[in-house]
């Protein structure tokens, strides 16, 4: 299912979504322009490799200086290839307008920020010996619908179905997003008990997210809006 729009009503310019999709766009086009060795080396040295901080010999023998953690954060504005760019961005736009309506533009960001650090430190913590770079939005993203899921549970998600063009279905966000935490717990317990299953997608980021943004989401929002 590709979700399309969803109905509930924002209040103000999602500014600071727009320019984390900016940012992250802006950051992907500009790294298309490189030498393949300079890419490689960026991504390698602002995407987080597991193994780096499991292992700080590795990492001086690879040539990666001590950052102090930075890449928990950097990690969240790179991306591997257009799809995994555009679905990110995609959900992001869906999805980021309402919540920070609600937590209001500087708070959303902190939101984010910490929800995508949280996600790529779980994400670390099962799979610390990974010598590849974790890389995408995608465990920040998850907080934000984490967030969505709590506060707009019966809202409308409109998605498509691919092969049933053109059908458009509303589905209560509990359950579009319900199915979507349940796929990424199968997939990443799959990925834990069948070596190298699902290995090229940071599944235990995207539950890090998710349980970050259930948990945090209240501290982030605005007094003066009440939680229903």
């Amino acid at each position: 299912m590709i979700p399309i729009r969803d109905t509930a009503p924002c209040f103000s310019r999602p500014i600071m979504t727009w320019a984390i999709m900016l940012v992250c766009s802006v950051i992907f086009v500009s790294m298309q322009f490189l030498p393949d060795a300079l890419g490689y080396k960026l991504v390698n040295l602002y995407g987080m490799v597991p193994i780096r901080y499991s292992n700080p010999t590795w990492a001086k023998d690879f040539g990666l200086p001590p950052d102090y953690g930075f890449s928990f954060i950097s990690n969240l504005f790179l991306h591997n290839d257009w799809l995994h760019l555009i679905f990110n961005m995609w959900f992001l736009w869906i999805f980021g307008d309402n919540i920070e309506d609600r937590m209001g533009r500087w708070r959303f960001l902190a939101f984010y920020l910490i929800c995508g650090a949280l996600a790529t430190l779980l994400q670390w913590y099962f799979d610390p010996t990974l010598a590849i770079p974790v890389i995408g939005a995608s465990g920040a993203i998850a907080g934000v619908l984490a967030a969505y899921f709590c506060l707009y549970p019966l809202e409308r998600v409109i998605v498509w179905i691919p092969f049933i063009y053109p059908i458009l279905l509303p589905i209560p966000a509990i359950a579009f997003l319900g199915l979507w935490v349940m796929l990424q717990l199968h997939n990443a317990t799959e990925a834990v008990l069948f070596t190298g299953v699902g290995a090229s997608v940071a599944w235990w980021a995207h539950l890090g997210g998710f349980i970050s943004g259930c948990l945090l989401y209240r501290v982030f929002l605005l007094s003066e809006k009440k939680i229903i």
